[in-house]
């Protein structure tokens, strides 16, 4: 199997592959017909990244020469890249890379010629890996993880190799990052294993750390915060105790021996069980500075993640306790440490409002986090297009608040890298958006497809509209008008309104949010209720805690309103919950139909794979519809 895989990889890397498998990905332009095209460069910059872009210019630009000239004076491009007529120019190694992408990519799009400055929104774009040891991948969608950690074998971090077929697919996994600008990864669970920390592991990172560095790619790791107490033999984990401390200083000046450039650590702390700095009675910021002093002098961060619930604060809100205990803290944490929150308040919903902590957190760095493995959206089996979900995000929150962003990875060790070949255009959307959020969903998916499929416009329009239309269609026939958290425990693939598991806490129970009964539908959270609006700026702190002014696509998520409740489409709020039902179903068997006319467009392989996905997402679809309308009449009728 890794001795096929490694086959289709190569020959998917220098452009000859006959099997359409879509371990390619976007990456599959023709070999130019001339070999006299050449990218000149200056000879210093060989065997660096550089040299890997020239290799680019070789194989698959059919424009003519390149020059590709790093011009350190050019810092305000930060990592981006400057076109001039025949020339790339980038004040770092990768920005080389990055540009030649950017003419390789509008070269196999069929759009037209760019020049002038191409900069990055955000400095740091990096893919959070969900990756347990065991290569399991918590809400992994498309097999094992990539991370083959029995094929990194040596006696030492000297000695540490890896198998070629190990290697071939980490570098086309890097080179695939690299692609669309994605320069980081986080290579574990954020439920992280004391175990990534031990010396055995350490000396597998480095070897990975290696070949994304290739690409431009730093290292990342999860760290779970007793690893003092589980691996070091102390007693305690409480970051004030000056024992913990040397420790954490100790495996920093380790990790930094063997990789010195590793880019820190990702944490998640005091939510869903995981230890923390509140066991001992000590704030967010006690334990992130702590670990901040430990990475401070090799340059390193810390990422916090603000998705906690379940510790201080049990029994509030669950959409307020991020708010709740960072914002008394806020300006209270080291220059490196760096908070990051999920787009939404609550997790990674269909839809969700925006997350209120990037209102109220102003004195302290901050990152977005997305999924971009489908958990809640129908996962490797629907087709879900999110680049519309995170554009609404950043119609709230503005990219200039944020330092970084990061995706939560779909990437497995399944052939096509994502479960579902539309899935991979998540991955590449999120790169692209990483780079430039103001890019419309439809740009994306039209450079994609352009890319992954075929030119012709008879088949790549028509599949834009599935595209931007699925998340629409998934939000119907899931749960419209605002309703969330109402699918099938543990998980959270298809529905179960009636969850009520009692062995479960009441903010993983479905009928908790949805609070259905004879008098209404909806979680009250305006200041009639639970008071989650007054974590929001105005004017949506008035918007929505009025349910005359609350836009519609969030009215069930901020209010209970009775079902005989008169919208602006003037069905009744039962009325309208069947109709968007229905629509839901209706627009997948339209985008099911549209495929089924492309047949002449795909190959065979990818056209059965993507055929047979669309069947069960119908099938699912309707048992959204059925099941959610079935439960729902009980009280509304």
């Amino acid at each position: 199997m890794k001795k096929n895989f490694l086959i289709a990889l190569c020959l998917a890397f220098f452009g000859t592959a006959s099997a359409e498998d879509g371990s390619a990905l976007w990456l599959r332009a023709t070999h130019n017909k001339s070999k006299s095209i050449k990218a000149s460069f200056d000879p210093q910059y060989r065997n660096t990244i550089v040299e890997k872009a020239a290799d680019e210019v070789n194989r698959y630009w059919h424009g003519g020469n390149l020059d590709l000239v790093v011009d350190k004076s050019l810092n305000a491009l930060k990592d981006g890249f400057r076109i001039e007529g025949t020339t790339v120019k980038a004040a770092t190694k990768e920005g080389i890379f990055y540009g030649v992408h950017e003419l390789l990519r509008r070269q196999e799009s069929a759009l037209p010629s760019a020049s002038g400055d191409f900069i990055p929104a955000f400095g740091i774009r990096i893919l959070n890996h969900w990756d347990n040891l065991d290569l399991t991948i918590e809400r992994g969608y498309a097999g094992k993880s990539i991370w083959l950690w029995d094929e990194i074998e040596g006696s030492s971090a000297k000695t540490m190799s890896c198998s070629p077929s190990l290697r071939a697919k980490i570098e086309a996994y890097a080179r695939a990052n690299a692609s669309i600008g994605i320069n980081g990864s986080v290579l574990n669970n954020v439920n992280a294993s004391p175990k990534m920390l031990s010396r055995e592991y350490i000396n597998k990172v480095k070897v990975i750390a290696g070949i994304l560095r290739e690409y431009g790619i730093k290292t990342y790791l999860s760290v779970n915060f007793a690893s003092p107490m589980v691996i070091g033999g102390l007693k305690t984990a409480d970051p004030l105790n000056p024992k913990v401390a040397q420790w954490w200083k100790k495996k920093a000046k380790e990790i930094y021996h063997i990789i010195p450039d590793f880019g820190g650590f990702l944490v998640k702390a005091n939510s869903e069980g995981q230890p923390g700095p509140g066991d001992y009675d000590r704030t967010h910021a006690d334990g992130a500075n702590m670990l901040a002093d430990a990475v401070s002098p090799y340059g390193g961060i810390i990422m916090w993640r603000c998705f906690v619930y379940g510790n201080k604060h049990k029994g509030e809100d669950r959409v307020k306790q991020a708010v709740t205990e960072f914002q008394s803290i806020d300006g209270q944490f080291r220059p490196n440490v760096i908070l990051q929150g999920k787009n939404g308040p609550l997790d990674f919903q269909p839809r969700e409002p925006y997350a209120p902590m990037f209102d109220v957190l102003k004195k302290t760095p901050l990152m977005a986090e997305l999924q971009i493995t489908q958990e809640y959206l129908g996962q490797s089996i629907h087709l879900v297009y999110l680049a519309p979900m995170w554009k609404e995000f950043f119609q709230f929150v503005n990219p200039k608040q944020l330092v970084g962003i990061a995706g939560v990875a779909n990437i497995g060790d399944d052939a096509n890298w994502c479960g579902h070949h539309f899935s991979q255009a998540n991955w590449y959307a999120f790169g692209r958006l990483a780079w430039n959020p103001q890019l419309s969903s439809e740009d994306i998916a039209r450079e994609w497809l352009r890319q992954t499929f075929t030119r012709a416009e008879a088949f790549v329009e028509p599949m834009v509209t599935v595209m931007t239309e699925s998340r629409e269609a998934c939000v119907d026939y899931m749960m419209p008008l605002g309703l969330h958290h109402i699918f099938k425990a543990d998980h959270h693939y298809g529905p179960e309104p009636d969850g009520n598991q009692p062995h479960f806490p009441e903010e993983w129970k479905p009928v908790y949010y949805h609070k259905a009964d004879r008098q209404g539908v909806g979680f009250d959270r305006s200041s009639r209720g639970t008071n989650a609006t007054s974590q929001y700026r105005e004017p949506y702190r008035s918007q929505y805690d009025d349910p005359a002014t609350c836009p519609e696509e969030y009215l069930l998520w901020f209010h209970h309103l009775p079902w005989d409740y008169r919208l602006k489409s003037g069905r009744t709020l039962w009325g309208e919950l069947t109709w968007l039902y229905n629509r839901g179903v209706a627009s997948v068997e339209s985008h099911v139909a549209i495929w089924h006319q492309m047949k002449n467009y795909v190959d065979a392989r990818r056209f059965a794979e993507v055929s047979e996905r669309l069947k069960l997402q119908e099938e699912n679809a309707r048992e959204w519809r059925d099941t959610c309308l079935g439960y729902f009449r009980q009280f509304a009728e």
